[in-house]
């Protein structure tokens, strides 16, 4: 009697090897762990070995079928990942070390938590990320990004080093109109957001909100334009371009919500959010132009509004941004987990992750304590 196939391990360059509905049918709704979503990535020259992100994902296949997977790149930088592990690097090539290449598990130029290790079972999940620090032991290190605290304890288990982060997220309890959301608000914070839309809409600013496959090839183009804008104002290159945006709208436009601001009849300003039935993700945007509040209106109300008609309960906010607090978004802790080859200095590391999440812990202490809403006396 012939028992079950022994399950068999790939890494994976092209995820175009991979038929979609299989990886799909482990990265579940979440819409940046979509075939679709990575998939662009490669094909549209964003995240592929000429810019630094090999491709190297993990693939654990049990009698024809994917039981478990792991999105996985080899880097050359560190570049578009929003934790960020530079000093580390400099440590290394002060002391004539090679940090480059390193192991990466992350959805590129993306801060969102979600699993790493996809998998229906533990087994599939166990196996993906000891073969990724098995990998590992060829580059410098492994660092895996953004993962859900379940899978953070179980890299913590294996013997990975936690870092911790802060990120600010605003909660959905079931508001019926944003005016709902507002009455939640201290008097002093209510006020400054009901000036600042007005301010927007005083300068002439009207807004649209356009979903799937209601975003035109043209409206692509501006938002693209919008995007360059914004990296060349903070000094810095795009790392995505407009063939990616054009192939996001055909291949999953059920996920995408454009805000476009218009002055006149004429696009000023734009902003790409991703979203799933429970979650909205803050992304890009960018203006032709400047008006008085206009980021806070395109980037955050206008996709508050969003989730309320829509009822998705939870608006991640993206990296960084204490502004956020003022405007109902309070601080989540996120998590990152790394193993370095090099033994001193993963000591070195350990303790330094040691000290720096006491101060993050401090800090979401202090954050919450200037929380934007009413308590009880208010």
């Amino acid at each position: 009697m012939i028992g079950p196939a022994e399950p068999v391990l790939r890494v994976v360059e092209d995820l175009g090897e991979i038929p979609a509905a299989r990886w799909n049918a482990l990265a579940g709704d979440h819409p940046f762990l979509r075939h679709e979503f990575l998939h662009a990535l490669h094909a549209t020259g964003c995240a592929c070995e000429q810019t630094g992100w090999l491709p190297q994902h993990l693939a654990l296949w049990r009698g024809g079928e994917l039981a478990a997977a792991m999105p996985l790149y080899l880097k050359s930088h560190s570049y578009g990942e929003y934790v960020f592990d530079w000093a580390w690097a400099d440590a290394y090539a002060r002391h004539g070390i090679a940090y480059y290449p390193k192991l990466l598990s992350a959805i590129p130029f993306s801060p969102v938590t979600g699993s790493r290790l996809l998998s229906r079972d533990d087994d599939g999940r166990a196996r993906v990320l000891d073969a990724a620090l098995a990998l590992a032991r060829e580059a410098s290190s492994l660092h895996i990004l953004f993962p859900p605290e379940a899978e953070a304890a179980a890299m913590a288990a294996a013997g990975m080093m936690l870092r911790h982060g802060v990120q600010f997220h605003w909660q959905n309890p079931g508001y019926q109109s944003f005016e709902e959301f507002l009455a939640t608000l201290n008097q002093p914070k209510r006020k400054k957001i009901r000036q600042e839309r007005r301010k927007v809409a005083e300068a002439g600013i009207r807004f649209r909100r356009l979903t799937g496959t209601d975003i035109t090839r043209d409206d692509w183009r501006f938002f693209t334009r919008c995007y360059n804008l914004t990296y060349r104002a903070h000094h810095s290159t795009p790392y995505l371009n407009l063939a990616f945006f054009e192939r996001l709208g055909e291949v999953m436009p059920e996920h995408l919500l454009l805000v476009l601001a218009e002055r006149d009849g004429k696009p000023f300003a734009a902003a790409l959010d991703v979203y799933s039935q429970r979650t909205l993700y803050g992304r890009y945007w960018g203006a032709i132009g400047y008006v008085s509040g206009l980021h806070f209106e395109t980037c955050y109300y206008q996709a508050m509004e969003f989730c309320i008609e829509r009822g998705i309960a939870l608006f991640e906010g993206g990296a960084q941004g204490e502004h956020k607090l003022a405007r109902g978004f309070l601080p989540v802790a996120t998590r990152s987990a790394h193993w370095l080859r090099h033994p001193r200095f993963a000591d070195a590391v350990g303790q330094f992750l040691s000290r720096e999440a006491r101060g993050v812990e401090q800090y979401i202490d202090e954050l919450n304590e200037r929380a934007p809403f009413k308590t009880t006396d208010t």
